[in-house]
């Protein structure tokens, strides 16, 4: 790919990657957190940045960027509080299932937690059809309530 740099990706170390895009669900942040807490892995939160097409891809979309930069900083701190360590990613793409195909394409995650309130049924079916690791799908508490 040119003009997309490679990231580096950690040999040894557990990491689990948390996407999302707009509000970051609390049930699967706490889940992310007491996962990679237990197993010593590293929270790699990923706001999803969509692109529509009338932009070009690597145009710089500051508004998101604004959104996502608060968002990211409240689970670092959070995550600290936790003593876990993160390595936060906001990712672009034409879509959230794009997103998260070029973020797998130069990384690697042992686990995905992944809140089904930042996905579409037919992004959550494909996130579980393609994702390259074990992948955990939490709806969110308020439903869970309301189903009850």
């Amino acid at each position: 790919m040119i003009g997309r740099r490679r990231r580096a990706v950690y040999q040894g170390e557990g990491r689990i990657l948390v996407p999302f895009s707009g509000a970051l669900d609390p049930t699967a942040l706490r889940a992310a957190l007491r996962i990679a807490r237990a197993e010593e892995a590293t929270l790699v939160p990923a706001y999803l940045l969509v692109v529509p097409l009338q932009y070009d891809e690597d145009s710089p979309r500051t508004d998101h960027v604004a959104v996502a930069l608060p968002l990211l900083e409240a689970v670092e701190l959070e995550a600290a509080r936790r003593g876990v360590p993160v390595d936060a990613r906001i990712e672009k793409g034409r879509s959230l299932t794009h997103a998260l195909r070029r973020l797998w394409e130069v990384e690697a995650f042992d686990r995905i937690v992944a809140s089904s309130s930042s996905f579409t049924a037919k992004e959550l079916a494909w996130l579980l059809t393609n994702a390259p690791a074990e992948t955990i799908v939490l709806r969110p508490a308020s439903a869970v309530a309301a189903s009850l």
